[in-house]
C-alpha cells in the first residue's frame, strides 16, 4: 500500500515519504496540510496529493483538518508507528533559539517596517521571512560569536536582515556590528534600507549589483561573516554562496549563514555537493528555523545552516554566471492547476500568463477571482497553450438552505465555463432587463426595521475571525471533502484582500457583537471588453431568527455600493439545488444567463 500511494503521486521519497505523513498524522491530528508539510519536509502540493490517495483507500478522514480513520490507525499500529512520543522542545519548538523578552520591541518594530517596505518579487524567488525569523537570525549570529563586532556581508537582503541587526542594536542601546554591507539587485530594497537605517546608529552600506556578475573588487576579502537566503535552486545556492565566499576574509573558521527551502533528497544532494565544492563544512543545521510570509508550496518554512570556511574554501564562480538561476528559469513545462472555488483550469509555467503558482495565487483565479488551486498534470511540451479564461462570468458564494448548526452557512455554485463559440442552433440571448431599483426611503426603513437589531457597515480587520468562519463554512457546504475549510487560512486570505481594498466588504452585526452576516462585492474589469462590472463574491448569514431579512439587508447594501460606483452589471452564480438563494436572486431581479454542467466518471475505468 505504501508503494502504491508513493507511485500514484510519483513521490521521489517513496514508501518512507508516505510513512512520514502517516506518522505525522498520528502525532499531530487533527492536522492541516500545511502542518503536515512542516512536520515532514514535503512540499504542500505533494502532501495534499498523498492525503487524497490515503482518503481513497479509507485511511484518512474526509473532514478537514485531517485525522486517521479507524483503518488508518490500525495500519499505523501494524507498521509499528503508533508510538506518539514527541521530544521537540516546547519552549523553542525545535528552533534551538528563543527570542528574549527584551527583544519583543525589536519584533514589533520590524513588523511595522515590513508593512511599509517593498513587496516580495516572486519572479526572483523572494518571500519575506517573518519579523520573528529576522530577530532569530540576529540571535544566531550572536550565539555563534559572529557578532558583536566585525563586519557582516549580506548577499541579497529582501528579508531586511540589515535592518534587523540595526534595530536589535538600537533596542539594546548600541550597534552590535561595526559594518553591514548589503549587495542586492533591487534599488527599491536598497533605498528602503538606506532610508530606515540612517537613524538607527548602525553603519549600513548598500551596493546595487547583479549577483550573476562577480562581486565588485572592493568587496573581495573584506568581511568577517556572511549571510544569504538565495533562490531555492541548486544553482542559486551555489552562486550566492560563492559570492559570499568571495567577500569573506581568507582563512578557516569564518561563518556563512545559509537559509534554504526543503527539497527532494536528490535536489538536496546537489545543494550539499555545492557546499562541499566550495570547501565549506556544516557547523549547525536547524529545520523549520525560518518562517516566511509566502513559500506556500514549502509550508512557509525553510532550514537554517551554519557553515564554516576551511583552508580549502574558494569561490566556485569567479566569472559571470549565465545559466538558469531562479525556480522559474528551471521550469521547462507548464503544469495545470484547478481552482478549488470554481473548477477552472489554469496553466502555470513557461509561456503561460502566470509563470509560478505563487503569482497565480496573488492575482486569484481568472474566472472567479478566488482560489486556492490544486496541482494537476504536467502539460506535454507539444500541447499548445489555450487562451487564459476571462472574467466574463465571475462566480459568487451564496446563501444555502438554513442549517440547524449555529455556524454561518453559505455555498457557492459551480463556475460557468469559459465562453465558447455558439453553435448554429444556439438560442439568441434574452434582451437586457433592469430588475432592481434603489428602494424608496420608506421601503429601506421597513427593511432596516425587519432586520433589527442588526445593522450593516464596512468590514474591517476586527471582523476577520468571523469572516474566516463564514468562508470556511461556505467551503464545507460547497466542496465537501475537497473544501479548504481552515477559518484562519480564510481570514488571512481575506485580510490580504482587505489590505488592497475594503470597499464592497460589508458585515451585519448587532450592538457590540461580532458579525452575524457577511457580503462581498468586488468591482472588476472584463479583460476582453474593458467594461466594469460587479462580482457578487460572497453572502453568508448565521441562522438568526430574521436570517432572510438580514440577507436582504446585506444584498441591498451591496447593490447600493454598486450604484454608488457607477456599476450597471452585477454577476453572481448559484448552485442548482440552492433554493433559498435562487429565491433571493429572483426577488432582486437577477436573470439566469448561463448553465454550468458537470459529469463525474468512475475512477475504476480510468
Amino acid at each position: 500500500m505504501l508503494t502504491e500511494v508513493a507511485d500514484a503521486v510519483r513521490l521521489q521519497e517513496g514508501p518512507p515519504g508516505v510513512r512520514s505523513v502517516l506518522r505525522a498524522l498520528r502525532r499531530l491530528a487533527p492536522a492541516s496540510t500545511k502542518d503536515l508539510s512542516r512536520a515532514t519536509g514535503l512540499p504542500v502540493p505533494i502532501v495534499a496529493a498523498l492525503g487524497n490517495e490515503l482518503r481513497r483507500r479509507g485511511l484518512v478522514t474526509t473532514e478537514r483538518p485531517s485525522r486517521l480513520t479507524e483503518a488508518g490507525s490500525d495500519l499505523v499500529a501494524e507498521l509499528g508507528m503508533d508510538l506518539t512520543l514527541d521530544a521537540t522542545c516546547d519552549t523553542c519548538d525545535g528552533r534551538e533559539l528563543v527570542i528574549p523578552d527584551v527583544l519583543d520591541e525589536a519584533v514589533r518594530r520590524l513588523r511595522a517596517l515590513m508593512e511599509s517596505g517593498p513587496a516580495a518579487d516572486m519572479a526572483i524567488d523572494q518571500s519575506h521571512c517573518t519579523a520573528e525569523t529576522k530577530v532569530r537570525r540576529v540571535l544566531a549570529l550572536l550565539t555563534a560569536g559572529a557578532l558583536p563586532g566585525g563586519s557582516l556581508l549580506l548577499i541579497g537582503d529582501d528579508d531586511l536582515v540589515s535592518l534587523a541587526v540595526a534595530v536589535v542594536g538600537d533596542v539594546l542601546g548600541g550597534p552590535i556590528v561595526e559594518r553591514v554591507t548589503v549587495v542586492d539587485i533591487s534599488s527599491e530594497i536598497l533605498d528602503y534600507i538606506q532610508k530606515v537605517s540612517a537613524g538607527l546608529g548602525t553603519r549600513v552600506e548598500t551596493v546595487q549589483h547583479d549577483l550573476r556578475l562577480p562581486l565588485p573588487a572592493e568587496l573581495h576579502g573584506q568581511h568577517d561573516v556572511a549571510m544569504t537566503d538565495p533562490p531555492y535552486t541548486p544553482e542559486g545556492a551555489r552562486l550566492f554562496l560563492s559570492r559570499a565566499v568571495e567577500g569573506l576574509r581568507a582563512g578557516p573558521a569564518h561563518s556563512v549563514f545559509f537559509s534554504f527551502g526543503g527539497k527532494s533528497p536528490d535536489e538536496m544532494l546537489e545543494v550539499q555537493r555545492e557546499i562541499m565544492g566550495l570547501g565549506l563544512v556544516t557547523n549547525g543545521y536547524i529545520r523549520n528555523f525560518n518562517e516566511y510570509e509566502g513559500s506556500g508550496i514549502l509550508g512557509g518554512v525553510g532550514f537554517f545552516q551554519h557553515l564554516l570556511t576551511t583552508t580549502s574554501t574558494a569561490p566556485s564562480h569567479q566569472g559571470e554566471f549565465s545559466g538558469p538561476l531562479y525556480t522559474g528559469d528551471k521550469r521547462t513545462r507548464q503544469r495545470e492547476y484547478t481552482c478549488v472555488a470554481c473548477d477552472a483550469r489554469v496553466r502555470v509555467g513557461p509561456g503561460a500568463r502566470w509563470t509560478s503558482v505563487a503569482a497565480l495565487r496573488e492575482d486569484g483565479c481568472p474566472t472567479c477571482g478566488k482560489g486556492p488551486f490544486r496541482p494537476g498534470r504536467l502539460v506535454p511540451a507539444e500541447e499548445p497553450t489555450p487562451p487564459t479564461p476571462t472574467e466574463q462570468q465571475p462566480p459568487a458564494e451564496q446563501l444555502p438552505t438554513p442549517a440547524p448548526a449555529p455556524a454561518p452557512a453559505s455555498a457557492p455554485a459551480p463556475a460557468p465555463a469559459p465562453a465558447q463559440k455558439a453553435p448554429a442552433a444556439a438560442v439568441s440571448p434574452a434582451p437586457r432587463t433592469h430588475g432592481w431599483h434603489r428602494p424608496a426611503d420608506a421601503e429601506r426603513a421597513a427593511l432596516a426595521e425587519r432586520a433589527r437589531p442588526y445593522l450593516t457597515r464596512q468590514a474591517d480587520e476586527r471582523d476577520l475571525p468571523a469572516i474566516g468562519r463564514f468562508e470556511a463554512e461556505i467551503a464545507r457546504v460547497s466542496f465537501g471533502e475537497d473544501a479548504i475549510d481552515d477559518p484562519e487560512r480564510w481570514a488571512a486570505r481575506l485580510g490580504r484582500a482587505m489590505e488592497k481594498s475594503k470597499e464592497g466588504m460589508i458585515v451585519a452585526h448587532g450592538p457590540g457583537e461580532e458579525p452575524v452576516g457577511w457580503c462581498w462585492v468586488s468591482i472588476n474589469q472584463n479583460a476582453m471588453t474593458g467594461d466594469r462590472y460587479a462580482n457578487f463574491r460572497s453572502l453568508a448569514v448565521s441562522p438568526v431568527d430574521n436570517r432572510s431579512d438580514v440577507a436582504e439587508l446585506l444584498l441591498t447594501a451591496g447593490l447600493e455600493f454598486c450604484l454608488a460606483n457607477g456599476i450597471t452589471e452585477v454577476v453572481g452564480r448559484v448552485h442548482v439545488g440552492n433554493v433559498p438563494m435562487r429565491t433571493v436572486y429572483r426577488k432582486f431581479g437577477f436573470d439566469p444567463t448561463s448553465l454550468s454542467m458537470k459529469l463525474f466518471l468512475p475512477e475504476e475505468e480510468r
